[in-house]
């Protein structure tokens, strides 16, 4: 049975859990103890928090639309973003410390203004193109507003521009017949809801759930504003070291840096998700759900999906570069873990806030049907091994902007019930 809340162990964690009390101070909070017990001392002491296996969840109301509690039953209904009036964000601490340095010149010069016109208008062309593939394979499209993002804004803690409504995943998590909005860590992405509430409300109105995580203030404090990093080197360093460029002043998460298994959530600490943040997901969600920690050998920890992608009940993709260091937790349950094949995308493609492991970014139709890119032939090929037909399409210029398919869109409605695949 698969019952821990934190699956890392080790020096590792030790040294995280001495750097998070140190910037707690005295209040040293039960949960982030508990966060850093090794696999084999969580599942002998007592899980308070774990969900009783004999206890029956409610269940989603009949004609709810909003229902998914996985990321590979059959799609009914997504919504699906937009790159219209996408804007670099400004280059803060919290952009630098997600970014690689190759684009550092390009946030400083461009940050509060429009991503490159060109570019942004393949993008729209291929993510329109991506929602008429859906729809021809049966799928509901829903999508954000369009929103001026280069206004400026203030509060009384900071001052910025927007950036976009591109990646519904990184802001909305779905878990059952809930719509959960995320808090987000970038000052660039406060007002990023807006784009979203127009569905939501829809959504509410027919019967969904819809939850708001604390909006985090921004203040100076949920970050260090003299995080040293200068090279990939340095950010190896520093996660090894179970240190990030956010704090923990509040809570704060992308939506994105978690993935659904049923019962059993899965999420990583990184730059834009802390450990307040993880703690009030597991508290919001028990007893029904499980949510775990778990970690990769990943410089620039930023969202999950392209590191570790759960693609059917016993399947899942772990980046080969960056491996995840509770894997066999995974194969000891019985799960089948694939490496998938280095992406072909070419180096002068511009990458302005992901990598070139997008490859694995993909969508789920079903469990025998997958969206996935249509320049990279070397994991088609691995999808069609599997027995998993893929539907190709082309987003490359859409990629630029910081994801996959995965990442681009936020599923609604799943056909499929409750289960645990962990016990």
């Amino acid at each position: 049975m698969l019952r821990v809340r934190c699956l890392r162990g080790g020096s590792r964690g030790a040294e995280a859990a001495h750097y998070i009390g140190s910037r707690l101070g005295r209040v040293f909070p039960g949960w982030v103890q508990r966060s850093f017990w090794s696999t084999q001392a969580a599942t002998a002491s007592q899980n308070t928090c774990a969900a009783d296996d004999n206890k029956a969840t409610s269940p989603v109301p009949k004609d709810c639309p909003v229902c998914s509690y996985n990321e590979w039953d059959p799609l009914e209904e997504v919504i699906v973003g937009r790159a219209e009036n996408a804007c670099v964000p400004p280059f803060s601490v919290e952009v630098k410390a997600n970014t690689y340095e190759k684009y550092w010149g390009f946030y400083q010069k461009y940050g509060g203004q429009s991503f490159p016109k060109e570019h942004l208008k393949k993008a729209i062309a291929e993510i329109e193109e991506m929602c008429n593939i859906l729809r021809r394979e049966g799928v509901i499209v829903k999508r954000p507003d369009p929103i001026d993002w280069s206004v400026k804004y203030k509060t009384p803690d900071f001052h910025s521009t927007g950036m976009y409504a591109a990646m519904p995943r990184d802001i909305l998590l779905v878990v059952g017949n809930e719509i959960i909005e995320a808090p987000m860590a970038w000052r660039a992405r406060f007002f990023e809801y807006r784009a979203y509430r127009r569905i939501i409300k829809d959504y509410f109105n027919r019967g969904a759930k819809w939850t708001t995580a604390p909006k985090p203030t921004m203040a100076d404090e949920l970050y260090d504003q003299d995080y040293p990093i200068c090279s990939v080197e340095d950010r190896h360093k520093l996660a090894a070291q179970g240190k990030f460029v956010t704090t923990e002043f509040e809570p704060c998460f992308d939506a994105a840096d978690f993935i659904r298994a049923g019962r059993d959530i899965f999420v990583q600490r990184s730059q834009v998700t802390n450990y307040m943040g993880i703690e009030w997901m597991r508290r919001h969600l028990a007893p029904d759900y499980r949510v775990h920690i778990i970690s990769f050998k990943d410089p620039n920890p930023m969202h999950i999906d392209a590191t570790f992608n759960i693609i059917g009940p016993d399947l899942v993709l772990s980046n080969p570069d960056r491996p995840c260091h509770q894997i066999e937790l995974f194969k000891k349950a019985g799960w089948t873990v694939i490496r998938p094949p280095v992406p072909l995308i070419p180096d002068d493609h511009p990458l302005w806030m992901s990598s070139k492991w997008l490859s694995m970014n993909v969508l789920m139709l079903d469990e025998k049907r997958v969206m996935v890119d249509a320049n990279e032939t070397s994991i088609q090929k691995m999808f069609e091994n599997l027995g998993i037909s893929t539907i190709k399409v082309n987003i490359r210029h859409a990629n630029s902007l910081g994801g996959g398919f995965h990442c681009w869109t936020c599923d609604i409605r799943r056909r499929g019930t409750l289960q645990s695949y962990f016990d």
